[in-house]
């Protein structure tokens, strides 16, 4: 395989990561849907979006996109479009440091989740 095709081997097997432990957020009193998508002009997005007891719609969400020759990762979990956990936007000049930078993105999501969703939880109480 050429250097090409192990680069993009190596994003698809990080993007199936992310998506992968991201599809696995559960929390016993709000339900979740898992959601994955390709955006233009390369880019991909992966989450789980939550809806809680009073309809509000919470999202966790990786992405990650190529372009000018860079790749450029997001994360971030948010209620209704307001943040609550906004990771800043970082752009990698290569695969390898993209792919890291997603890596901790998604991990950083997956461990806040449980806390940020008990939070919204108890405002309703």
């Amino acid at each position: 395989m050429d250097s090409e095709s192990l680069a993009a081997a190596g994003l698809l097997a990080a993007m199936s990561r992310a998506a992968a432990s991201l599809a696995e957020l559960r929390h016993p009193f709000v339900r979740s849907e898992p959601f994955c998508y390709f955006f233009p002009p390369a880019g991909v997005r992966a989450g789980t979006a939550f809806t809680l007891p009073d309809g509000r719609e919470v999202s966790f969400t990786v992405s990650i996109a190529a372009s000018g020759g860079a790749f450029h990762v997001d994360g971030a979990a948010s209620a209704e479009g307001e943040a609550l956990l906004d990771l800043p936007a970082r752009t990698a000049s290569g695969i390898g440091d993209g792919i890291a930078v997603l890596d901790d993105y998604a991990a950083e999501l997956v461990s806040s989740a449980a806390r940020l969703i008990d939070q919204l939880l108890d405002e309703l109480v």
